[in-house]
């Protein structure tokens, strides 16, 4: 099984280079001219690019092919009183070279949405800043150049008191949304409300692609181990929306999450690196029936626990792991 790493957003390696610069509304306001606002809002929103691309280069450098956006790429971009604003004309050139960068490397890439995007919402107001926050991130996708391989990954969201109605409800609303939205989306199980098991069984039933989170699933679960799960994951990723603008020769492999558990007092915050041990079963036991595998890191160190997480592998190959390149490794059963 071809095993590939990627880690989310900010780099603790390249320095001065956040890609999620932000400013708030009081700060807006407080500028006092809309117009001269609206442009060091797109002024910033460059400068995230710019440093969005910086780590795309020291991505390709370090030979790391899996990367996580910041959603928080254009400050303000989905809030209501800006909601006369398109910042996306002013950020063409910026995007596009993003875009072309992506494509020239393979890279794979997307984004996780925030925990304010939830589908399962029984409140029109918050549902409809959900899929307004969704077509945003469309959007950015759109301006990059990017077709539906590059996801945006959520999770189902609130139980509300009766997960089974709010299960029902995040089908009702997935299936409003328009089909642009639809394909890029890929559903996650989490670590408190919709344990693995429940999010497998929306996400059969409406073809969308699973992202396991070992790390969600061994503090939230019903007993089961990961890997007996992993048969019915795995088939989520055949489905039309899961390939949607795959080449048949190159279909879209599966991506989980993982991390570690900060402490014992603290069981579900990420700890700065990844326990090999628990990682290192999971892929053996999946290997044998998974061709291929993106395994994305939610570590505090980010990209510098993926490479303390190589340094691991490396001493490994003489026990079924082979050395593919400095983010990869072949896992055998």
């Amino acid at each position: 099984m071809l095993v590939r790493f990627g880690y989310v957003a900010m780099s603790v390696i390249v320095e001065n280079a956040s890609p999620s610069r932000t400013m708030t509304m009081a700060s807006f306001n407080k500028i006092g001219d809309r117009e001269a606002a609206i442009r060091k809002l797109e002024r910033i929103a460059a400068e995230n690019l710019h440093n969005t691309l910086r780590l795309l280069r020291h991505n390709k450098a370090s030979r790391i092919h899996v990367y996580r956006f910041s959603s928080k790429l254009i400050p303000l971009a989905t809030h209501e009183d800006l909601s006369d604003w398109d910042p996306f004309p002013a950020l063409t050139h910026e995007f596009s070279a993003i875009g072309e960068f992506v494509k020239e490397n393979g890279m794979r890439v997307s984004f996780h949405p925030d925990h304010f995007t939830v589908l399962s919402t029984p409140r029109k107001e918050v549902l409809r800043n959900s899929v307004r926050d969704l077509r945003h991130h469309v959007r950015m996708f759109e301006a990059m150049g990017l077709d539906a391989t590059a996801k945006n990954n959520i999770h189902i969201g609130g139980a509300y008191g009766d997960k089974l109605a709010s299960a029902e409800r995040f089908k009702q609303h997935f299936m409003e949304l328009d089909p642009d939205i639809r394909q890029r989306i890929t559903l996650e199980n989490d670590d408190k409300t919709f344990n693995a098991p429940e999010t497998l069984a929306v996400c059969q039933t409406l073809g969308v692609p699973m992202v396991l989170d070992i790390h969600h699933q061994w503090v939230n679960n019903q007993g089961e181990k990961p890997w007996e799960l992993w048969p019915g994951v795995l088939e989520t990723w055949q489905t039309p929306l899961a390939q949607a603008d795959a080449p048949a020769d190159r279909p879209l492999p599966p991506k989980i999450h993982v991390s570690s558990p900060k402490s014992e007092r603290d069981p579900r915050g990420h700890a700065d690196g990844v326990e090999l041990e628990p990682l290192l079963t999971f892929l053996r036991h999946i290997a044998a029936r998974t061709p291929a595998l993106d395994v994305m890191i939610e570590a505090k160190r980010k990209d510098e626990a993926l490479l303390q997480l190589m340094q691991k592998l490396a001493a490994l190959q003489e026990e079924g792991i082979e050395w593919v390149d400095e983010s990869t490794v072949i896992i055998r059963p």
